[in-house]
């Protein structure tokens, strides 16, 4: 039997599927549209399972605050041109809206909520049947409480950000949404951050100072020695400074013995107290970079985060804040 075009259009209202799709499917269904939206469904869980190993690198990030509660979501997707698709960011705003309004807790929760007949994840299936593309949510995170500032920045969908202050301040809370997106704070003050992420920043500032210390001693010896320090960098420059002549492979193993011996001997013999105060200064460094009240202000680099927020009022701070984006960084 032939296929009416209105039956094609209201199908592809009703699924988003392409127009050949819904053709197909209205034939193989004898024109039954629930069949026929079945058999789409069908064809969108066949596609993620042969796409289940593909990376979803691309998508929609988003961003919403409503009545004391806000989200961040990703639908990824494995193409740019996609992710840009009108019906596809369409998807993402309306899980969203529904995870936002059930106050959803987890991506569980929000894959698990209803959505046109079915559930979000089954919703997400059929969306990648009609793209033919992978997709998955990610990135799902929440605020719950009052005053608090969202950010999609640049209106990409790429990078969004919340912050929540203490006290009603939109125009201070937006600046500071925004410096979690420049700045990407690890957590809010130095009490915020992990014990193991502190425990492996202090291990990387001991080991980088003792090398630092190291490397100190190597070059001053092979200085003391006559020796070039660009041809004794590496073993590279090395064979390069025998071939052109200006040291001997006599020469060469002098400078391989003495790197070797004055490295051991230094670091066998390093200040401890030394390398923790260096080490403690690189904590203090980071704690600054890398703690949101800590940062300096993006807008005015002579005050911190928490300066700009005590200028405006001496009360005012930032309680919590969220950051989610799909570019790597």
């Amino acid at each position: 039997m032939g296929v009416a075009l209105e039956d094609i259009k209201k199908l592809r209202t009703m699924t988003g599927a392409g127009l050949g799709d819904c053709k197909k499917a209205l034939a193989e269904s004898n024109g039954n549209l629930e069949e026929a939206i079945e058999i789409i469904r069908k064809k969108g869980q066949a596609v993620a399972a042969k796409r289940s190993d593909r990376e979803a690198a691309e998508g929609c990030v988003l961003v919403k605050s409503e009545n004391g509660f806000a989200a961040i979501i990703a639908l990824k997707c494995e193409t740019d041109f996609v992710a840009k698709n009108a019906d596809f960011v369409k998807l993402a705003q309306d899980i969203l809206d529904a995870a936002v309004a059930n106050k959803c807790k987890s991506i569980d929760e929000v894959k698990a909520l209803p959505m046109g007949g079915h559930t979000v994840a089954e919703a997400v299936t059929d969306r990648s049947g009609i793209t033919g593309e992978k997709m998955e949510l990610d990135g799902y995170s929440f605020i719950e409480g009052d005053n608090v500032a969202v950010y999609d920045h640049m209106g990409r969908h790429m990078l969004c950000t919340m912050v929540q202050t203490n006290k009603s301040a939109e125009e201070e809370a937006h600046n500071v949404a925004m410096q979690v997106a420049a700045m990407n704070p690890v957590a809010l003050d130095e009490a915020s951050v992990p014990q193991a992420v502190k425990d492996e920043e202090l291990k990387v500032a001991i080991e980088k100072t003792k090398e630092e210390q190291v490397k100190k001693a190597v070059e001053a010896a092979l200085k003391k020695a006559g020796f070039n320090l660009y041809i004794a960098e590496s073993e590279e420059h090395l064979e390069e400074g025998i071939m052109k002549g200006n040291i001997t492979a006599e020469q060469a193993d002098q400078i391989r013995e003495l790197k070797k011996t004055t490295a051991e001997q230094k670091a066998a013999n390093l200040p401890e107290q030394m390398i923790q105060n260096i080490a403690n200064g690189r904590m203090n460094k980071f704690y600054k970079e890398s703690c949101l009240l800590n940062q300096e202000y993006i807008q005015d680099s002579k005050m911190t985060v928490s300066e700009y927020l005590k200028s405006a009022d001496k009360e005012l701070t930032v309680t919590a804040f969220k950051r989610f984006t799909l570019r790597a960084e």
